[in-house]
């Protein structure tokens, strides 16, 4: 009974700072072009958030390793709330693209913290339920943050204020909690060579997914208030495609389990590149063609790194999976850091429609190499293959949330409490992802 009531308390502690990631990620955007901020001024706020995050997956666990869970967790809070509030208290571009950077950093840290816990309370045989259940969570959460922002709007303070509680309140369920220190927190290495050489195509799909995901969450915001859309239909704009591209795992997740994945890479990413391309033709006003589109978008778009993550398992020998899906988080998250300096850009110099040449250069690369691939390298059997996990939005993974996934083998975890114990007395570093 005491590890239900642990593993809903940390359920809720993740969906508060979910919650406040959604809504500041669309506020910050929102915000900053009814302030008049350039185009890449904007992208580089995105760039910053991917920054800090990719920092944050490198060395808090450092910092964890030196001062323990709980108070790196609150110290992690703590910045992140003082963030959002110089957000509201400096209004100035640069010193938004560093307080972003700052809460990037703050927020891999507090949600590696938070999926340790779930880790530490999750066995072999719970382990597929509890992902699967805290990704539906972190999906909902977000959503919920951003459609909240249609209710408190973008001018004044309560959205700051909100967001800042929210962030504050994700704190309680790592201090209120009587359970021993969790595990180490698993350490993102990038190993870009083997990832390569068990699939190009999943490198590819990494760097291509940051580059048009990144450019879309950060600069479309932009693109549906230069189109006359107010805070809450853009609110609403980005929850729809969010639903539908949580809702459109399951299915296509479920088809690439049965059929050769990189057909569903091609069919997926190939449809998201047809949609930019009409965004560009079409370039919508405020209206239901919008909202169509974006629906679209977000239906095709979303799935494609978690079946890219699956189609690199497929691949893998026993005992990588947690080394390769690190080695994609970390150049994931370079193309998120990437992504939106290049858009606002391509905005600037053409108009803001321009985002989607990005999202549709991207896109259709991927599945031009998806398809050359299929000619050089056959599929592994379906009954060799491990099953295909949901994954959450992805600026939201990070090297813990590999850890949890139940793909990973049980070499790949790090130790019990009294292995690391051993471990540290011995100076030897614990198995980092």
């Amino acid at each position: 009974m005491s590890s239900v009531i642990k593993i809903y308390a940390l359920f809720l502690g993740s969906a508060l700072l979910m919650f406040g990631g959604g809504l500041q990620g669309l506020l910050l955007s929102v915000r900053g072009a009814e302030e008049g901020f350039s185009l890449l001024s904007l992208g580089l706020i995105g760039t910053g958030w991917s920054v800090g995050f990719v920092a944050g997956s490198i060395c808090v666990p450092l910092i964890v390793r030196k001062v323990g869970h709980i108070r790196a967790f609150s110290v992690m809070a703590a910045i992140g709330t003082v963030t959002i509030l110089l957000n509201l208290m400096m209004i100035h571009d640069w010193s938004w693209i560093v307080l972003r950077a700052l809460s990037g950093f703050c927020f891999a840290g507090a949600a590696m913290i938070v999926e340790s816990w779930l880790n530490e309370v999750a066995d072999n045989k719970s382990r597929g339920t509890v992902f699967s259940i805290y990704v539906t969570i972190n999906m909902a959460a977000s959503t919920m943050g951003q459609i909240a922002m249609s209710m408190t709007g973008t001018a004044g303070y309560i959205p700051f204020v909100l967001g800042a509680i929210s962030f504050i309140c994700a704190v309680l369920p790592t201090a209120l909690t009587s359970s021993p220190q969790p595990r180490p927190l698993a350490s993102a290495r990038l190993d870009v060579r083997l990832l390569y050489k068990t699939s190009p195509v999943a490198a590819i799909a990494a760097f291509s997914v940051g580059m048009a995901n990144g450019s879309f969450g950060t600069l479309a915001p932009v693109y549906g208030y230069e189109q006359g859309l107010d805070a809450s239909g853009i609110a609403f704009l980005f929850a729809l495609a969010a639903i539908l591209g949580a809702v459109a795992q399951i299915p296509f997740g479920r088809l690439s389990d049965r059929i050769d994945r990189r057909i569903v890479l091609i069919g997926l990413s190939g449809s998201a590149a047809v949609i930019g391309a009409l965004t560009v033709i079409i370039n919508p006003s405020a209206g239901w063609m919008m909202y169509v589109l974006f629906a679209l978008y977000g239906f095709c778009a979303n799935p494609i790194y978690a079946v890219a993550v699956a189609h690199a398992n497929d691949f893998a020998k026993d005992g990588e999976f947690a080394k390769i899906a690190g080695g994609m988080l970390l150049i994931l998250g370079v193309g998120l850091a990437i992504g939106p300096a290049v858009a606002s850009f391509i905005m600037g110099a053409f108009a803001p429609v321009g985002l989607f040449i990005v999202t549709a250069a991207f896109h259709g690369a991927l599945a031009v190499t998806a398809f050359l691939r299929m000619r050089v390298r056959s599929a592994p059997v379906a009954a060799n293959r491990a099953p295909f996990q949901p994954m959450g939005n992805d600026k939201q993974v990070t090297p813990e949330s590999v850890a949890l996934d139940p793909r990973a083998d049980s070499e790949d975890i790090p130790p019990n409490d009294a292995e690391t114990e051993e471990a540290e007395r011995s100076d030897v570093q614990v198995s980092p992802v």
